[in-house]
C-alpha cells in the first residue's frame, strides 16, 4: 500500500510537473529502472526516499548518515533512491557559466556508500563517503591519472603534404574537409596521419594512423568524440566509427557527425558497469553535456560484426528511445557495403547522405539486421 500511494502521488500531474520541469511528460514513459546506467538521468529526486522505498530502517538510516556527511561537502539533495545516478549541482564549478547539473551522484544499492563526479572537464571533483567510518573516508578530490597539455608543436605536427592529401582525394576527402577538421601528419618524412581531437578549441589528444591502417593514440589524454566542435549546437548526432567515415559523412553535406575515438568492441558486454569502471566508453561520460541535448542520435557503425556490438554498446548508453540505426545497402549478391567511406567511394556523397537520413528506429533496424543474418 505504502508503495502503490507513492506511486500514485509521484504520477500526480501537479507533483510531475515539480519533479521533471523541463521535460514533456510524454517523454517520461520512455525510461525504465533498467536505464538507470544511461547518460540521461532526472535532474530532481523524489522527495520522500521512505515513501518510494521498502528497504529497511537500516537502509534508510545509511542513508541519513551518507547525506549528512556529502552536505558538509556542499553536495546538497533532497533525498536520494539508492542504487540510481542523479545529476545535482557541482559545489565547486558550479556548473560554470551555464550553471550545469554536472555532478553525477549515486548511492549504492545497499546504502554503504556514496559517490560523485563532476563530469566539467575543468573541474572533475570526484569522491566517495561510506555510512560507517573507514579507515579511508575520501570526500576530497580523488586521484585521477591526470591528463597532458599539448600543442601541435609539441607532439610535432605539421600540415599535410601533397602525398597525404593525395590519400584522402583517392577516398574522396576534399582538402577543404581536411582543413576544416585540422587533419595533420607527423613531421619528417613519415607518411603518419594525425588526427587531432580537440574540445572547447584545445588540443586534447591525437590518434594516429599509418597507411598500412595501423593505429594508436597519444597517452594520458582525455577521451572525447572526433569532431566534437560540429555537435555544439545541434539536437541531432550521426556517430560513426572512425575518423574517415566522419569526414566522409561531411562530404556528405552532414556535418553533425562525430567519431568514436578506440573503434568497436569484439561482442556485446553481458551489462553496463558502473561510470567509473566504463573505461573502454570514458569518451561518452567526458561528452556527456553535449550528447544529453541530443533527441535523436543515428548510429552509422561499421556493418560487420564488431559494428553491431558498438551500435548496441552506444544504444543501452544513450538510450535506445532516441537512437536511430544506419543500414548500409546490398553490395552484390552477397555482400553489404561495410562503412560510410565505402558507400562514399563508390555511391557517391547524395546516396550516403540519403541512406543516412532514412536510418530506422533502433529496435526495428536491429531486427531486419538480424533477418539479413538468417
Amino acid at each position: 500500500m505504502r508503495i502503490n500511494s507513492a506511486i500514485q502521488s509521484l504520477c500526480h500531474p501537479t507533483n510531475t510537473a515539480i519533479l521533471f520541469p523541463r521535460r514533456k511528460l510524454s517523454n517520461l514513459c520512455c525510461f525504465s529502472s533498467s536505464q538507470s546506467n544511461n547518460l540521461q538521468s532526472s535532474t530532481k529526486v523524489p522527495a520522500k526516499l521512505e515513501q518510494v522505498d521498502e528497504r529497511s530502517t537500516v537502509n534508510v538510516a545509511k542513508v541519513n548518515v551518507l547525506k549528512q556527511k556529502v552536505e558538509i561537502l556542499g553536495i546538497i539533495y533532497d533525498s536520494s533512491m539508492p542504487g540510481r545516478y542523479y545529476n545535482l549541482s557541482c559545489p565547486k564549478c558550479k556548473g560554470g557559466k551555464s550553471m550545469e547539473r554536472s555532478l553525477s551522484f549515486h548511492i549504492v544499492q545497499n546504502g554503504d556508500f556514496a559517490m560523485w563526479r563532476c563530469f566539467r572537464f575543468d573541474c572533475g571533483w570526484a569522491g566517495r563517503v561510506f555510512a560507517e567510518d573507514r579507515a579511508k573516508d575520501d570526500g576530497t578530490k580523488r586521484k585521477f591519472k591526470s591528463t597532458r597539455e599539448l600543442t601541435e608543436e609539441s607532439l610535432g605536427l605539421v600540415p599535410l603534404g601533397e602525398e597525404l592529401i593525395a590519400y584522402f582525394n583517392e577516398r574522396m576527402i576534399s582538402e577543404e574537409t581536411l582543413h576544416r577538421n585540422s587533419v595533420m601528419q607527423l613531421s619528417g618524412n613519415k607518411l603518419i596521419i594525425a588526427f587531432t581531437y580537440r574540445k572547447n578549441g584545445l588540443l586534447v589528444s591525437c590518434k594516429y594512423r599509418t597507411l598500412e591502417k595501423r593505429f594508436w593514440q597519444e597517452k594520458d589524454t582525455e577521451k572525447v568524440l572526433y569532431g566534437l566542435h560540429d555537435i555544439i549546437d545541434t539536437d541531432e548526432i550521426i556517430i560513426v566509427e572512425g575518423e574517415l567515415d566522419k569526414l566522409s559523412v561531411e562530404e556528405a553535406g552532414l556535418r553533425n557527425c562525430v567519431s568514436v575515438p578506440g573503434g568497436a568492441p569484439g561482442k556485446v558486454s553481458d551489462k553496463l558497469p558502473s561510470f567509473e569502471k566504463d573505461t573502454a566508453f570514458r569518451y561518452l561520460w567526458n561528452c556527456k553535456q553535449y550528447l544529453d541535448k541530443a533527441s535523436r542520435i543515428v548510429l552509422a557503425t561499421d556493418g560487420d560484426t564488431p559494428g553491431q556490438a558498438l551500435a548496441e554498446e552506444l544504444a543501452r548508453r544513450l538510450g535506445k528511445e532516441r537512437c536511430w540505426r544506419v543500414s548500409w545497402p546490398k553490395k552484390d549478391e552477397y555482400s553489404y557495403f561495410k562503412d560510410a567511406n565505402e558507400v562514399l567511394r563508390c555511391m557517391g556523397p547524395s546516396a550516403l547522405k540519403n541512406i543516412i537520413e532514412n536510418a530506422e528506429l533502433y529496435h526495428q533496424s536491429m531486427a531486419d539486421q538480424q533477418m539479413k543474418d538468417i
